[in-house]
């Protein structure tokens, strides 16, 4: 499904009602360069979830855990990860099967350890469009 969002608004209602229909073992990949929107598509989607503290990139912990919500969301952001084999000692796969949803922003740089059932999020700008302009591209996992 591609998606149009003319500003962070629409994103986060979009992230909003993906995280709405989130259930537990979800794992969703979150795609697009810097800038783009992903923090505010997972702020949306920590909403959908119920999740009402403040969501931020965890860029420098790879990291967060909001539990308040109907699931337990687990954030990551793998920028930093230079090596997939980081991810073993964070023990992500207690997290990528456990009881919660993940949502992995950078999930490209640890593509080998993403599971076949992956939800791909895609966000791209598109300066043509104008400068608050999002495609956003969803794509069920397997």
């Amino acid at each position: 499904m591609i998606y149009e969002s003319r500003d962070e608004r629409d994103t986060f209602a979009l992230g909003e009602k993906i995280g709405k229909e989130a259930k537990a073992g979800d794992i969703i990949a979150l795609h697009g360069d810097l800038g783009v929107g992903k923090t505010v598509f997972t702020k949306g989607f920590a909403k959908g979830l119920g999740i009402s503290e403040h969501v931020s990139s965890p860029t420098f912990t790879i990291m967060q855990i909001y539990d308040e919500g109907r699931i337990p969301l687990y954030h990551f952001d793998v920028y930093r990860i230079g090596d997939p084999e980081e991810m073993e000692e964070i023990g992500y796969e207690d997290y990528f099967f456990g009881n919660g949803v993940c949502l992995v922003e950078w999930a490209g740089l640890i593509e080998e350890l993403m599971p076949a059932h992956t939800c791909v999020v895609t966000i791209e700008k598109n300066p043509e469009e104008g400068f608050e302009y999002r495609k956003i591209t969803v794509e069920e996992g397997r």
